[in-house]
């Protein structure tokens, strides 16, 4: 039996509104964002001299798994060190004290992240305490830049003078015998 008339209208706008409904789903959840189905959290805070391109809501990992995200991210007029809040999950509330966070790279062109190292104190760091152990981001473009243009020599001497190459005559010998 076909369906005709209103019947066919209603069950072709049910199927539109079913579709629309999850893309909307699926797009609020591509996101690192929170929207409030999660459970409690609390927040703690670090400092950085450098942040990349770490962003708000980017992730907070410890080893590889998500337990948390960037908050906010602020910037401390005396000192000019960015200060980064972090939402952390309750179900992590006892990270050691000595926790130390730094601003990590996923892959070589990935997302920035925080990652976290709990370290083996057995006091606990309290809501809006700051991890007094921090570890700035790397920028990737410096680092090849000092290796191309000669900055990255490893006895770290610009002024030193190259050592002799080795001769390329088949007839000498590399090194000379010892008596």
């Amino acid at each position: 039996m076909a369906l005709r008339g209103p019947r066919l209208e209603f069950a072709v706008g049910a199927f539109l509104l079913l579709g629309l409904a999850s893309l909307l789903v699926l797009a609020l959840a591509s996101t690192n964002r929170q929207w409030g189905f999660g459970g409690h959290r609390y927040d703690l805070v670090a400092r950085f001299s450098q942040i990349g391109q770490l962003r708000a809501q980017a992730p907070v990992k410890i080893g590889g798994v998500i337990i948390g995200q960037v908050a906010k991210i602020d910037l401390d007029p005396t000192k000019f060190d960015s200060v980064v809040t972090l939402s952390i999950d309750d179900k992590y509330k006892d990270l050691p004290a000595d926790t130390s966070a730094a601003i990590l790279t996923s892959g070589l062109l990935g997302e920035s992240y925080v990652g976290l190292q709990p370290g083996g104190d057995p006091d606990t760091l309290k809501p809006g305490q700051e991890i007094a152990f921090t570890q700035p981001a790397v920028d990737l473009i410096q680092l090849v830049g000092k290796y191309m243009f000669g900055g990255g020599s490893a006895g770290g001497d610009k002024n030193a003078t190259p050592a002799a190459a080795p001769s390329a005559d088949p007839t000498t010998p590399a090194t000379e015998p010892k008596p």
